[in-house]
């Protein structure tokens, strides 16, 4: 039974989002099970009522893919589970990913009017609740329109593709997906932790929701090299071609002993962990070596999920090295909290300027510098400053670089009229349109490495756009 007023009411006056049960961290830390258990329907309607549902609702703004949020809201309040789940994925192809690794913080919820006085209302949590809803009930295709004769090829099964792929289904549109690997799902499937996002339960179920559109995935495809964009179009048939291949490159520090043995790319790190699913060895058969000490630089999301991934596998001691405070480290608040939790040792203001060796060519430690802040650069952050004499050696015995990624040069390379960014993004129109006709591209290919979130918008964007271009012919 749908709550009375005077229960409503009283909901709305609460300050706090109810919380989401989740694992004992001294209990998580021991496996690979996903860390928040999600809510239950009771405590859905429960948080549903804390929204306002305001005429003129800010939390829409802060959507990248443009989500009715109290639309969606205003069903689990009547508990109309069923028709919530439609609406929510009238926008969204991807509502169980979204609803665990959105950053809703900083974007819908950032704009909740119940955050003026309290916390926002927990729209992530919702969405999540819906998406597991239809997961545990059976997921349901919508009606796919006829087939319009233009074919789309999408290049990159991570979010952004998957997003611009389930758009272009069902507008009607031919649409093969290639992935390079054997498996679907881009960052989403060899990025993100099995605790943070569970592959077979949530993922490849996203995934076959996406195929069950109509769109034909063919994995173990590398564009640019088994078949280059140019071929797609003059071999294959292809009207239009959308490029979301992410951004796969890991950078590295540039400091001496970053070869050695024991010093992994966070890519490197999670890819084997989680596509090539280390986690499981021996089970599996990708072994990964890790030492006692573990020191992981950098502060981002991926930072905090190789550190997390390094206990569950063993590590006694794990260690976030940041150069700058904690005020400015980019991960989710959420994922900081959960690190801190479970054990990692946050050491900020702290920067690394050598790994050690020892005599076999193993790391044996790294050699940091402390910093102080300065004044802000170019990202709006203060700049951190080395504070002379003050070096030190952590004894670590491996280290994992998570500092960011660049785009593989790929595809540019191998595409002839693509302008190319200087820091070898492609440069595409807000709208997702390349120099090069026919071509678009979208997601971190185009802004470098950002959020999940951001790329799907990407997707829907060009989707969009594509769909245009294409009754254009």
């Amino acid at each position: 039974m749908p709550l009375d007023n005077e229960q409503v009411k009283q909901l709305r006056k609460m300050k706090e989002k109810h919380p989401m049960p989740e694992q004992d961290p001294r209990e998580r830390i021991k496996n690979f099970d996903e860390v928040p258990f999600g809510y239950d329907a009771e405590t859905a309607v429960k948080e549903a009522n804390r929204c306002l549902q305001c005429k003129d609702a800010k939390c829409v703004e802060g959507c990248p893919v443009e989500v009715d949020i109290p639309a969606f809201i205003k069903c689990i309040q009547e508990e109309k589970f069923d028709e919530g789940i439609k609406k929510l994925k009238e926008k969204n192809n991807l509502p169980a990913v979204c609803g665990r690794v959105c950053p809703q913080e900083s974007q819908c919820e950032s704009f909740c009017i119940r955050g003026k006085k309290g916390q926002p209302v927990a729209i992530g949590r919702l969405e999540r609740f819906l998406a597991d809803y239809e997961l545990a009930k059976g997921v349901e295709t919508p009606a796919i329109p006829a087939k319009t004769g233009k074919r789309v090829a999408i290049v990159g099964s991570g979010p952004a593709g998957l997003t611009a792929a389930g758009d272009l289904a069902r507008m009607g549109h031919e649409v093969v997906l290639f992935e390079a690997f054997h498996s679907t799902g881009g960052v989403l499937r060899y990025g993100i932790p099995e605790f943070r996002l569970p592959k077979e339960k949530v993922l490849q179920r996203e995934v076959d929701y996406i195929a069950s559109l109509g769109v034909d995935i063919k994995t173990n495809v590398v564009i640019g090299k088994t078949i280059t964009v140019d071929e797609l179009f003059e071999e294959e048939g292809f009207h239009a071609v959308f490029i979301g291949t992410g951004a796969g490159l890991p950078q590295f520090l540039g400091i001496p002993g970053e070869n050695l043995s024991g010093v992994y790319s966070a890519n490197e790190f999670l890819t084997r962990t989680n596509l090539m699913k280390a986690y499981l060895f021996p089970e599996w058969d990708t072994p990964i070596k890790l030492t006692k000490k573990v020191a992981v630089v950098g502060a981002g999301n991926v930072a905090m999920d190789a550190a997390r991934t390094a206990l569950r596998l063993g590590a006694e001691e794990v260690h976030i090295v940041y150069r700058r405070s904690d005020k400015e480290m980019p991960a989710r608040a959420e994922e900081i909290h959960h690190a801190k939790e479970e054990g990692v040792i946050f050491n900020l203001l702290t920067n690394p300027v050598k790994i050690l060796s020892d005599e076999n060519g193993w790391v044996k430690g790294m050699e940091c510098i402390k910093m102080e802040l300065g004044e802000p650069d170019e990202s709006g952050r203060a700049r951190p400053v080395p504070i002379k004499g003050s070096e030190f050696v952590f004894d670590v015995g491996t280290v994992v670089i998570a500092i960011g990624n660049s785009p593989n040069p790929l595809i540019p390379q191998t595409t002839s009229g693509l302008e190319i960014g200087r820091k070898g993004t492609i440069v595409a129109d807000a709208d997702g349109a390349t120099t090069r006709k026919g071509v678009f591209a979208g997601g971190d290919i185009v802004t470098g490495a950002a959020t999940v979130i951001l790329a799907m918008g990407a997707g829907k964007t060009a989707a969009r756009a594509i769909d245009r271009y294409l009754s254009t012919l």
